[in-house]
């Protein structure tokens, strides 16, 4: 019985392990350092805005405060507890192109990379106001070093 125990707590000890090695290499991996703990409906993530936007992306910045700004925050950059900062490595083009943020405004998404619950569709957003808001956002994320 002892000799299980001490297997029981070793195979313990090195899963836990494992678990601390995988998610600093994770976090090494995808240039992320650890989120410091925020207030909830707080910015996640600090965001540069670019000195100027194209006349696209003026429009979808004016679109994005109306429609997404609740939960995706002010200048995209997140609001604890209501939705992920946009100005992230996840939502960069090769990963999340154009028509993925067409899709999530038009039809809603289901949560997958974040903890915040599946997002619903956005009321009464047109395709051209998501258009400029991708532009908009993508201004933003290169402002960021996300390209």
């Amino acid at each position: 019985m002892k000799r299980e125990r001490q297997s029981m707590d070793k195979n313990f000890g090195v899963v836990a392990v494992a678990a601390v090695v995988a998610i600093g290499g994770y976090m090494w991996w995808s240039g992320q350092e650890s989120p410091a703990p925020t207030a909830r409906g707080e910015a996640m993530v600090a965001v540069t805005l670019p000195d100027s936007l194209s006349e696209e992306a003026q429009i979808g910045a004016r679109a994005f405060e109306a429609k997404c700004a609740a939960c995706h925050g002010v200048g995209a950059a997140g609001r604890e507890g209501a939705g992920p900062p946009l100005i992230h490595k996840i939502y960069e083009p090769s990963h999340h192109g154009d028509g993925a943020f067409m899709v999530a405004a038009t039809n809603g998404v289901r949560q997958h990379h974040w903890s915040f619950g599946s997002m619903p569709p956005v009321e009464g957003i047109t395709p051209a106001e998501i258009k400029s808001i991708v532009t908009y956002v993508r201004e933003v994320q290169r402002a960021n070093g996300i390209e």
